[in-house]
């Protein structure tokens, strides 16, 4: 690891989060780690390591699109999306299905990210901590992050709570979403992917039967 740029870094975050960090001082940000981050309201979060269920889950049903058909560079798990807000904004969700219209704008970028120029991804999936209705982590993924898919078109989010038991399907209907959830033996429905046919059962312990 380079020391040098870890300092650099160190010091240029500690002034951004005093200023409030613009969308250009988020993309030319790197501190030399491999720490994913969500641009908040012009605030940088760290978001702490990925727990291990999260990413198996989000593998999971990568590699369950991938038997569908969908080619392999509209399938990501580390795609960015910039997301409206009063001041800068950007979020990391666990899955992105990219159409091929964006993934070719997206083929030449430096970083894999989608911004506000750019058509929207076919489809998000977040696969979500533990909390509670009024804790913030929950109101983040429950009610912020369906606002801001919702107002960048993008036509389906998945919620998959395992901690509930529970896959939310949202699917956007006059620019809001309709939701659907699933539970236990319940086979999943997604419009966007008819044929996708896998319980919440098997995705929530990954195994495809």
């Amino acid at each position: 690891m380079n020391h040098s740029v870890v300092e650099r870094s160190v010091s240029m975050l500690a002034t951004l989060n005093i200023a409030e960090m613009t969308l250009r001082d988020y993309l030319d940000y790197d501190d030399g780690t491999e720490t994913r981050y969500e641009l908040v309201d012009g605030v940088l979060i760290d978001m702490g390591n990925e727990s291990k269920i999260n990413l198996q889950i989000a593998m999971f049903l990568l590699h369950r699109l991938a038997d569908l058909g969908i080619a392999e560079p509209l399938l990501s798990v580390k795609t960015e999306i910039v997301v409206p807000s009063r001041k800068a904004k950007v979020r990391y969700p666990d899955l992105v299905v990219l159409t091929e219209a964006l993934e070719a704008q997206m083929d030449d970028a430096y970083r894999c990210i989608i911004q506000s120029h750019m058509p929207p991804p076919r489809m998000v999936a977040e696969v979500v901590s533990p909390g509670e209705p009024h804790e913030e982590n929950y109101i983040r993924d429950y009610v912020d992050k369906p606002q801001e898919y919702a107002a960048i078109g993008i036509p389906e989010f998945w919620i998959i709570d395992p901690d509930r038991s529970v896959v939310l399907v949202l699917t956007l209907v006059d620019g809001r979403y309709d939701s659907i959830a699933f539970r236990g033996d319940d086979r999943i429905v997604s419009p966007t992917f008819p044929a996708f046919s896998l319980t919440v059962a098997q995705v929530l312990s990954r195994k495809k039967g």
